[in-house]
């Protein structure tokens, strides 16, 4: 067995960065060490016979050292809640096979709405009017294949606006269907932009993969549709499943986590519930920190918005933020999370007569542990771990934000600097005690 020093190994070959960018993009921090990595061996050693998973070892070594990049996308089915631990291989197969065909099946009522989806092109321009009329444009003509093939255009007019429109072809009546046209060029503009500098994106097939998910994603789940950013959390099950409609069940499956923070209305912005916690997390352990930026107009948080919405994905190189993100998911994690979604999934068939076993608490994740805990001694509900890592980032930044912040800007120039220079293993370290800290002062204040 090939054994590393303490520096571990390198994992940059598995996420390649084009030659031209390899200097605007961080350094991945994350190595594969012996010992404390999931490895190919550990992940295979952990199953039974019949398939059963013992999630407490794999946990215990993830929140260690994370996963090996070889099997992360199999290992991330599982912390994601696609699979349940104590489900057999054959169960998984059959389960498998279902979600493919009615990923199929929406795929295909995409399609029948939509020619584009499927067709391996992208399109980065209004294809639709609000009201209802397809677009005359010739960009549109040009990127994608239209959907009036067969059709004489022999008449067109204008919107109104100066986009000239085609009357030719039938007007779209139904307003579902009009807000889900609406935003397939945005998802394409998206598309184009997210994680540019990888060597996978250079295939296009693997670029049109991802519209084509997010395309699917916001038809499916049309209270939320699709934001800006969810291309960002998409991307990585790209890149680790080969197989698109798996890669789409991790996708649904991540935003059953984080489909809040995209609910937005005129009120309020879905990340609010999130701030507001950072805020009163912050003004129980770094009272003076809170003040100072209530006092500079930051007391909302709102500057650590996008933290919350792609998940660090801007402040970590690819490869350090799936390794954030898979210890995060071992720490949160909860061995009911897959009948949790089964049974309130209306798209997913349910396991025939399955239910869930009592679990031993090495089964749930270092944090779900530690919530169970306070739920027990009478604590309000657990906030998402990604809370507690913002706070982290807040006070490793305390004395740089009192010393130098002089008003808004400086507090995300300061914070911008985090960029590339978080440590995600410590993130979740300095999480946790932020934590097992922040509760302890609740209790106290309790008694």
């Amino acid at each position: 067995m090939k054994r590393w020093g303490s520096s571990g190994q390198a994992a940059d070959s598995f996420y390649q960065v084009r030659p031209d960018c390899s200097q605007n993009v961080p350094n991945t921090k994350f190595k594969i060490k012996a010992g404390k990595t999931l490895s190919v061996r550990k992940w295979h050693a952990a199953f039974t016979r019949d398939g059963c998973l013992d999630i407490a070892s794999v946990l215990s070594r993830i929140q260690r050292g994370g996963v090996h990049p070889a099997i992360r996308g199999e290992v991330w089915e599982f912390l994601l809640g696609c699979f349940d631990p104590g489900s057999t291989f054959d169960e998984r197969d059959q389960i498998r096979e279902r979600r493919r065909m009615q990923y199929a099946r929406w795929k295909q009522e995409c399609k029948e709405m939509d020619s584009h989806v499927g067709s391996g092109k992208i399109i980065t321009a209004p294809i639709i009017t609000e009201d209802g009329f397809p677009i005359k444009d010739p960009l549109v003509l040009l990127e994608a294949t239209s959907d009036t093939q067969g059709t004489s255009i022999t008449t067109s007019g204008s919107s109104g606006n100066g986009i000239d429109v085609d009357n030719s072809v039938n007007r779209v009546l139904d307003k579902q269907i009009i807000d889900w046209k609406l935003t397939l060029h945005q998802i394409g503009l998206d598309v184009l932009r997210t994680d540019r500098t990888m060597v996978f994106y250079e295939n296009k097939d693997n670029l049109s993969k991802l519209w084509d998910i997010l395309a699917v994603y916001a038809w499916i789940d049309k209270e939320v549709g699709y934001c800006q950013g969810m291309s960002d959390l998409c991307s990585p099950m790209i890149v680790l499943l080969n197989d698109e409609a798996d890669a789409f069940w991790c996708f649904e499956r991540l935003m059953r986590r984080l489909r809040g923070n995209f609910r937005c209305t005129q009120q309020s912005v879905g990340v609010e519930n999130q701030l507001q916690h950072l805020a009163s997390i912050i003004q129980v352990l770094d009272p003076k920190l809170h003040g100072h930026l209530e006092t500079l107009g930051g007391g909302d948080y709102l500057f650590a918005f996008r933290m919350f919405m792609v998940l660090f994905r801007r402040e970590l190189s690819f490869g350090d933020s799936l390794y954030l993100w898979e210890m995060m998911w071992a720490l949160e994690y909860d061995p009911d999370i897959c009948y949790t979604y089964e049974e309130t999934g209306a798209a997913v068939h349910k396991i025939e007569g399955f239910k869930p076993k009592v679990k031993s608490i090495r089964q749930f994740g270092k944090y779900e542990r530690e919530n169970m805990k306070n739920r027990a001694n009478g604590g309000d509900g657990p906030v998402p771990i990604s809370v507690f890592l913002v706070a982290s980032v807040l006070k490793e930044n305390s004395p740089k934000l009192l010393q130098e912040a002089r008003g808004i800007d400086d507090i995300i120039r300061i914070l911008n600097n985090v960029n590339g220079n978080l440590d995600a293993k410590r993130a979740c370290d300095v999480a946790l005690k932020l934590h097992r800290k922040y509760h302890k002062k609740l209790q106290e204040k309790k008694s």
